[in-house]
């Protein structure tokens, strides 16, 4: 269990559609005065991280997208506080193109930007830009040195790095991301649950993402985690587990939104959603891939976040947050069904709550880098 108070994270709704694929009632917009509004407001209450999400096709329910790299700039020009991690695809990306957007939009917010490697779910999209698509682990492997090369562009001067997807030969950029102790360069977040990825994040990544899991899902991928990064002999990534928060004033009416959103579900698009993306974990050679175990109803969120069980009143859900820390979750990116109301509510509600029993655990600096305003 680290020491640090837990940081919080929120998906940008920057794609159509909202966070659950249902007809129920979302007071959120993809647009770009809606997510301005909301990223100043995610930093006034307690939130330190926001992710763009990445789709480049229209379909399963988000027919309208804004790419992330530059979806992310415009956020950390709007705020002052927040860090902003852009989803990127290798295979759609080269490390060097990124690696140059990156350092300029480091520099344009005071050392705010980050990166979410994602190593590649959606065939479709591939295939429909003439792309190849690669099986599950080559997937990885691609990712692994998209990261390797990136690291070495953003730290190094004269660059070489020779892999089986990307070459650098003597390659030197100017001016390199703000470096600051204990930053030397742009955070790398990295997501799946595969073997593959796990391996990957104990090697090359900062921070590992998991979909929403139970506390025994999180102590299994932390410990494979950890292994990997000692084998690798580096300090593990740190942790982030995915949520879909629903809090209410009573348990009830959590439970009552819940349901709601399962039964109001938008079967066609939930359904296609899942044919989509199986595939990925049916590569796998142990079948640890993403999705692999979800329900239809898991789907319906569909980074499994009703699994990490954020559905209560905010004792209920501050209590199940720090026994996820104590089993060493360092980070919570959060969805919410009614952005601007609910992510308010989070910082007046349940964080103080957080921050209150994380101040009673043994060894932990109770002073947040950053402080709600209303708490």
């Amino acid at each position: 269990m680290s020491a640090a108070p837990l940081k919080f994270a929120y998906w940008v709704p920057n794609v159509s559609g909202g966070l659950v694929t249902s007809t129920i009632e979302q007071r959120t917009d993809w647009g770009y005065e809606y997510n301005r509004r909301l990223a100043v407001l995610a930093e006034r209450n307690g939130f330190e991280y926001a992710l763009t999400q990445v789709r480049y096709m229209a379909g399963y329910g988000a027919e309208y997208q804004h790419e992330s790299t530059s979806f992310s700039l415009a956020l950390l020009l709007a705020t002052e506080r927040l860090k902003v991690i852009a989803a990127v695809h290798p295979g759609l990306w080269h490390p060097g193109v990124l690696a140059k957007l990156g350092a300029t939009a480091d520099h344009l917010s005071d050392g705010r930007f980050a990166v979410n490697v994602v190593s590649g779910w959606f065939k479709d999209e591939f295939t429909a830009l003439g792309e190849a698509w690669l099986e599950h682990d080559e997937r990885y492997r691609r990712a692994e040195e998209f990261i390797t090369a990136l690291r070495k562009i953003w730290t190094e001067d004269h660059a070489e790095f020779a892999g089986d997807f990307y070459r650098l030969r003597d390659f030197t950029l100017k001016p390199k991301p703000l470096g600051t102790p204990g930053r030397p360069h742009p955070e790398i977040f990295q997501g799946g649950n595969s073997t593959a990825a796990r391996r990957m994040a104990g090697r090359v990544s900062d921070w590992y993402f998991s979909n929403g899991k139970d506390f025994d899902g999180v102590a299994e991928q932390l410990a494979d985690v950890r292994r990997s990064a000692a084998e690798a002999g580096r300090r593990a990534p740190r942790f982030g587990l995915n949520g879909f928060l629903i809090a209410r004033d009573t348990e009830a009416e959590a439970r009552e939104t819940l349901r709601e959103i399962v039964a109001k579900a938008d079967t066609e698009a939930v359904e296609g959603f899942g044919a989509a993306v199986r595939q990925a974990g049916r590569s796998t050679a142990d079948g640890k891939g993403m999705w692999q175990d979800s329900t239809f109803a898991d789907l319906v969120q569909y980074n499994d976040g009703f699994r990490s069980g954020l559905i209560g009143t905010p004792e209920q859900i501050a209590e199940r947050v720090v026994a996820y820390k104590k089993l060493g979750v360092d980070l919570f990116l959060l969805g919410f069904l009614h952005y601007h109301e609910e992510v308010e509510y989070f910082g007046k509600r349940v964080l103080p709550l957080v921050r209150e029993l994380e101040a009673r655990l043994p060894g932990t600096d109770s002073a947040p880098e950053s402080v709600p305003a209303h708490a």
